[in-house]
């Protein structure tokens, strides 16, 4: 678990799973090779021999008056075609109780994106039913996100939308955003298309300091060197490249607080780039 204080603002960082590996068949440009000159990833980002480290995690966030958590990992009890994410029997809900937010306490989720991997713990199984996870919640997607996935089946993963969207719709406890919805004061959307069509980042305000949740704009640090190198998983390449050269260019060498949806521990850093014009995260 990790914790920053941005102004008033508290942001937690709940681990489902981080582990050396597993992240090649997103990034085919991130081969040991061309990882290894990356030295500032080391160790935190990367091992010695170049192979990538990746995280999945949700990110709660606490203004004192709200109780947001930010995508919602894999879950438990769900079929998926990923043999590493099949039927899962973590210790997420414990571990979230854990940092002293339990599940009735959240009052919104916001998910970046409705990808496998961010919605997960939306719902839980009980009694053989989907049910959602945060009954006090009101789940915010994004409704360019919903017509995307409403229609498109995520075939490579599983029944995503109809375990772990859908019952928080039937439930009523949904509600459909644009795209720069302003949550609340201190919280905030902004657009970032490409590797979906309604993929959002997240921004917090607090007391003059500022921090921004990437979701899969970038999926790990290696991105931020190489804002080419492409996701699998993207809708739309160019328009996912742009976002990241548009995001980079946006927070390099100011004060924002970067924090990556999936970049191992300690996930945060400030963007710099150095004499040849090269981007890194300095953690």
């Amino acid at each position: 678990m990790n914790r920053w204080q941005i102004g008033d603002v508290t942001i937690t960082r709940i681990i489902e799973v981080e582990a050396i590996g597993g992240t090649r068949f997103i990034l085919p440009q991130a081969t040991p090779e061309a990882v290894q000159p990356l030295r500032w990833m080391v160790p935190h980002f990367a091992t010695e021999a170049g192979r990538l480290i990746m995280s999945i995690h949700a990110l709660v966030i606490d203004t004192g008056s709200r109780r947001i958590i930010v995508d919602t990992c894999i879950g438990n009890d769900k079929e998926r075609k990923i043999p590493s994410w099949n039927m899962l029997q973590g210790s997420f809900l414990t571990d979230l109780e854990a940092a002293d937010y339990p599940r009735d306490s959240i009052d919104t989720v916001l998910c970046t994106h409705l990808h496998v991997d961010h919605v997960g713990w939306n719902t839980m199984l009980v009694g053989g039913k989907w049910v959602p996870t945060f009954p006090n919640a009101r789940y915010l997607f994004g409704e360019t996100e919903w017509q995307h996935w409403s229609t498109t089946p995520q075939e490579e993963y599983g029944d995503v939308v109809e375990d772990s969207v859908q019952p928080v719709i039937d439930a009523g406890l949904a509600d459909l955003v644009a795209m720069d919805h302003k949550v609340c004061d201190e919280v905030s959307l902004f657009p970032s298309p490409g590797h979906t069509p309604g993929h959002v980042c997240i921004r917090i305000r607090s007391k003059g300091e500022e921090a921004v949740i990437t979701g899969d704009s970038m999926h790990h640090p290696c991105q931020i060197a190489h804002p080419d190198w492409s996701c699998t998983a993207d809708t739309d390449k160019a328009a996912a490249r742009a976002t990241r050269e548009e995001f980079l260019a946006r927070y390099c060498d100011t004060d924002t607080l970067i924090i990556g949806t999936h970049f191992a521990t300690p996930t945060a850093g400030h963007l710099k780039k150095d004499a040849e014009g090269n981007y890194w995260l300095k953690v």
